[in-house]
């Protein structure tokens, strides 16, 4: 299983880099992406396209050596320390500029993330495993399709889950099903969504943090009297999630709290609390 596995790397590799380089290469968005990522920082703005351009083509240039036969351990060895130039690359964005975008996989603004990081060391280990591959991709899929089918399936797969850039090819729509399917304008309770958000919005809490607000609803939940509603937003150029505890009985928007929470630590940022009830979950505040 080992020298299948082996064998398919290249491909995935190649197909990855390929795909990356066509967003630096070809689309026509290419210099904005490239103004707002961590190479201005590093680079400076002049040089940010040229150096996106360049990545572009290196990318493409080892892609195509990985795709094409046969297969060599050097041009495994180049994919790997490419890897690693990006793993590198991304953990530097992410310290020291945490409000750039990745320019990754795609033009859209996304930040680094844990997802992208894990991405890049999917593709380190990728390359890694390539280097002894004694046989060709083509050969092996020849040879062995069905298993060979299932490991391209699940590595693809996993690389789509690991880049946030693609969310809206994949999980935007499940999550517009779930809401089909799920009837979000009733919660648990029996009390209708609409009748909790009409009572959010009369809040001093939502009139506060609504300016930071990037969504409707994006999820809610029911905990003894409470209903947290989630909404995104950004929060000083960072995104972060806007979650509010609402009273389930009667109407009260002066008890509404809040709390916004950072996407990427979890960390609470903001905590703005009303005039709580003598019993329910309280939301502490954390200093950003």
């Amino acid at each position: 299983m080992i020298d299948l596995i082996a064998a398919l790397q290249p491909l995935v590799v190649g197909a990855v880099l390929i795909w990356s380089a066509r967003v630096k290469l070809v689309s026509r968005h290419a210099a904005a992406a490239a103004n707002r990522s961590a190479l201005v920082r590093l680079v400076g703005q002049r040089r940010a396209l040229p150096a996106y351009r360049l990545l572009g083509g290196v990318e493409v240039t080892v892609g195509a050596l990985l795709l094409l036969p046969p297969a060599r351990p050097a041009e495994a060895l180049a994919a790997t320390g490419l890897a690693v130039t990006f793993l590198a690359y991304l953990a530097y964005a992410r310290r020291a500029a945490p409000t750039s975008s990745c320019g990754c996989l795609s033009a859209r603004a996304t930040p680094v993330s844990g997802r992208s990081l894990a991405r890049a060391g999917l593709l380190v280990a990728a390359g890694a495993l390539a280097l002894p591959a004694a046989d060709g991709w083509p050969t092996t899929l020849a040879e062995r399709p069905v298993a060979g089918g299932a490991v391209l399936l699940a590595e693809l797969a996993a690389v789509v889950a690991l880049s946030p850039e693609l969310d809206h090819v994949w999980l935007l729509p499940l999550r517009r099903l779930r809401a089909r399917l799920t009837h979000p304008l009733r919660g648990g309770s029996g009390v209708p969504l609409l009748a909790t958000v009409q009572q959010l919005q009369l809040s001093e809490a939502y009139r506060q943090v609504a300016p930071l607000l990037r969504s409707d609803v994006r999820e809610h939940w029911d905990e003894g009297d409470w209903r947290f509603v989630g909404h995104a937003a950004r929060y000083h150029g960072r995104p972060v999630t806007a979650v509010f505890a609402v009273p389930l009985a009667g109407s009260e928007p002066e008890t509404v709290r809040v709390a916004v929470v950072d996407d990427a630590t979890g960390h609470t940022l903001l905590s703005l609390a009303g005039t709580p009830p003598a019993s329910g979950p309280r939301l502490s505040v954390v200093p950003a």
